[in-house]
């Protein structure tokens, strides 16, 4: 019976440990608790040997009681070290720790050296032992550092009262009570009064403590539903490596060993039942063991090569490359999950800072090309008035022949192609003062279709409009808004020389009104929708575009804070613009 209840003691403070820690790994509170039960499950381990299999073996009693007071004193060093990190993870105080714990550097080396006992004896049925004076000393000292971590865990109680922390702190003092009841009860004075019938199951004891203990770690969360499950939503690898290797071990113990203990033993211990035993062991642990292997492999290794290639790849410039992983819960799967996110979320950062990036460029272009078109404008306009005015001047005096009169004609021709580009660079160069007011873009949109309608070439198209009769009013100046609708247009007609279909479409986009200008045109090239603002940039032919009027469009939105989007479709070309409401 005690060898099954030291076995349960055991097993469950070697579970909770485990779950404690793997919580927050790297809390101090947390790794504190851990150590505390590595020496409780030690001390387990101890008595387990000592009180169960030690008469029959025949071995010495001593080193159980040079054990039982070391690992008492290693405990109470854990539960200073927890009272001084719990619960804010504050960092350990290393002069006071050297201080308290100087004694240690006598009174454990002397316990080893069984200086602490005159005789200890242990038959199967009773014990007894002698002690010396060097043995209440080293209790006293014991007693004295477990005194000190209370001291501190109720001092912070007292700052903490009335708290959350300050709830796990009390939960934990009466944890402590508790234990150092039981132990003292078990361990000192009934052993004191010569009764040792509780020693044996002093490791025990513990148990309600350490339950309360972790409950109180825990943030009173320990044995609720809700924890479970969140702790199966979100199994941790560490969960899984642990129950992999537990479950091949159980696996392999009860599949293996245990029948080849049977057949290797059956005849008796001999050498021969033994070299059968070791052989067949070790050729047995290799199966549990490669099946462990491949579970690793599966679990860590390979999804983490994967998470590394993908890493590697956006590094080489490959934004938004995924790592194409199975779905789990573990951090693998989260650490997968938050990667894919990043890279999808790098490539559309990475696209944003280029178009604005492009945009800057083209308003580094125009501002640039303004001022110099303003001055080469002001230059040609000059001598071309004085051209200008000279043939009229001829042509008005007569006794010119037919033949220079044509060329005459054609002079005057050339010259008013030239005023109007020019005239197109300075309103591409004049930064006139907009005059702003609350402006109804279907208005001004219907107003610039009527100009246009005037043209000829316009009037084969088969014009379709979609505006919203509830779009809200913009803050612009309705003059410049008709010189970029009625260029839009202008350009569809261009863009449609046979005809085709124009469509007209305004939407309220949030915040924003939106106008869709599309045409069915032969649409514009990829590369070349990137210059399509582009001053002098144009897809027309020879004399039919100075490629100034997309640039002047593309100035007046957005100085109205507004954008333009070019975008060629399946159907032909269409632009978006988005003006702020």
């Amino acid at each position: 019976m005690l060898v099954f209840l030291h076995l349960f003691s055991l097993l469950l403070l070697v579970l909770l440990g485990f779950y404690v820690f793997v919580a927050d790994p790297r809390s101090r509170a947390n790794q504190t608790f851990a150590a505390f039960i590595a020496f409780l499950a030690l001390w387990t381990v101890k008595d387990l040997i000592f009180w169960n299999f030690s008469f029959e073996e025949g071995l010495p009693s001593g080193w159980w009681v040079a054990t039982s007071f070391v690992i008492s004193l290693l405990m109470q060093f854990a539960l200073v070290v927890f009272a001084w990190v719990f619960p804010g993870n504050d960092s350990v105080p290393k002069k006071k720790a050297a201080v308290l714990f100087a004694p240690g550097l006598i009174l454990v080396p002397a316990a080893l050296a069984g200086l602490l006992w005159e005789s200890v004896r242990y038959d199967g049925q009773s014990f007894a032992i002698s002690l010396t004076p060097l043995a209440y000393a080293f209790v006293v000292y014991v007693y004295v550092v477990f005194g000190y971590g209370a001291a501190v865990l109720l001092g912070k109680y007292r700052n903490l009262k009335g708290r959350q922390e300050g709830q796990q702190v009390g939960a934990i003092i009466w944890a402590l009570l508790i234990t150092v009841v039981l132990k003292t009860l078990a361990n000192i004075a009934l052993p004191y009064l010569g009764d040792y019938s509780l020693l044996p199951y002093s490791s025990t004891f513990v148990l309600p403590g350490v339950l309360i203990y972790a409950y109180a770690i825990s943030n009173f969360k320990l044995f609720s539903l809700q924890t479970a499950l969140d702790q199966f939503r979100l199994f941790p690898i560490t969960y899984k490596v642990a129950l992999s290797i537990a479950s091949v071990a159980i696996l392999s113990f009860a599949i293996f060993q245990i029948p080849i203990v049977w057949w290797a033993f059956r005849d008796g211990m001999d050498l021969y039942a033994w070299k059968k035993y070791l052989v067949f062991s070790v050729i047995s642990a290799l199966v549990p063991n490669l099946l462990l292997v491949l579970l690793i492999v599966r679990s860590i290794s390979r999804p983490l090569q994967r998470l590394t290639v993908a890493a590697v790849r956006v590094t080489d410039g490959e934004y938004g490359t995924e790592a194409d992983l199975r779905k789990s819960n573990d951090e693998i799967g989260l650490l997968a999950q938050s990667f894919n996110e990043m890279s999808r979320k790098m490539l559309s950062d990475i696209e944003e800072l280029r178009k604005l990036n492009e945009q800057l460029i083209r308003t580094e272009k125009l501002a640039a090309l303004g001022t110099l078109s303003a001055g080469v404008a002001h230059e040609v306009n000059n001598p071309l008035a004085s051209i200008s005015s000279l043939i009229q001047m001829i042509e008005r005096n007569g006794g010119v022949d037919e033949s220079i009169s044509e060329k005459l004609a054609l002079i005057q021709t050339q010259i008013s192609r030239i005023k109007s580009v020019t005239k197109d660079m300075m309103d591409f160069a004049r930064a006139r003062p907009a005059a702003r007011t609350a402006v109804d873009l279907n208005e001004v949109i219907n107003t610039s279709l009527r100009l246009a309608g005037f043209d000829k070439q316009f009037q084969k198209l088969e014009l379709s409009t979609e505006l919203d009769p509830n779009l809200p009013a913009v803050l612009a100046d309705s003059d410049q808004l008709q010189q970029v609708f009625l260029n839009l247009f202008l350009n569809a007609r261009d863009a449609m020389p046979s005809g085709g279909r124009l469509t007209v479409r305004t939407v309220q986009d949030g915040g924003s009104v939106g106008v869709t200008i599309a045409d069915t045109g032969p649409g514009i090239g990829k590369e070349d929708l990137k210059k399509v603002f582009d001053p002098f940039f144009t897809t027309k032919s020879s004399g039919k575009g100075t490629g100034l009027g997309l640039a002047v469009c593309y100035g007046i939105i957005t100085a109205h804070g507004g954008s333009l989007e070019p975008e060629s479709t399946s159907d032909g070309t269409q632009f978006t613009i988005k003006l702020p409401v």
